[in-house]
């Protein structure tokens, strides 16, 4: 059975013998952060990560162990307001992540939303979302789950510079092919398992 972060915390805190809100108080944060994490919903960053083992007597590493461990069965969405490029760029990503649950969006609200509740390995954004920037969903994305990964889609080069200025692990120039999938997949900040794709 996978050992996630969330199990990870969960049974270092009942063997310990704290509640949630004993273990948010002792933080501090509030009990809704402890119940995302052993939900699996979100991640704490490193500096809570390293709290957390020395309030609940576990070594850093076996807690930062399981936050690198991902899904079996990852989950990754693209997100583009252009329905015709959501409905091509999807099976183009399924073939480069066969294992992966690949969910599309064309409006960033629902990404938002769908991110809250569910860990998301990967995100293909589209740069310009009509009112919406992609660049700022990027960071709002990065704000609930700081470990995903994200790569921007766009028709227009000359992005990049802005997009470097974020935390994505990759930008690409449309179309999305096979080959440009699979070299973005080597470049990811926090990797995980693609199913068996061939890289490079």
């Amino acid at each position: 059975m996978e050992r996630t972060f969330g199990k990870a915390l969960f049974e270092a805190r009942k063997q310990k013998g704290l509640s949630q809100k004993q273990l948010a108080d002792a933080l501090p944060v509030g009990r809704s952060s402890v119940a995302n994490w052993e939900a699996d919903r979100r991640l704490p960053n490193a500096a809570i990560i390293a709290k957390l083992a020395k309030i609940l007597g576990v070594e850093v590493a076996d807690l930062l162990d399981s936050a690198l461990e991902e899904s079996a069965r990852p989950i990754v969405i693209i997100v583009d307001d252009n329905k015709i490029v959501l409905n091509g760029a999807k099976p183009v990503i399924e073939k480069a992540l066969p294992s992966a649950s690949i969910i599309g969006f064309s409006k960033p609200s629902e990404a938002l939303k769908f991110a809250q509740e569910n860990r998301v390995a990967l995100a293909f954004l589209d740069i310009e979302l009509g009112l919406t920037n992609g660049i700022d969903l990027c960071n709002a994305l990065l704000d609930i789950h700081p470990r995903m990964n994200v790569v921007f889609l766009t028709a227009f080069p000359e992005y990049s510079v802005e997009a470097w200025g974020t935390k994505a692990s990759g930008f690409m120039v449309k179309p999305i092919t096979l080959e440009g999938v699979k070299a973005q997949l080597t470049k990811l900040r926090h990797p995980f398992p693609t199913g068996g794709a061939k890289l490079g």
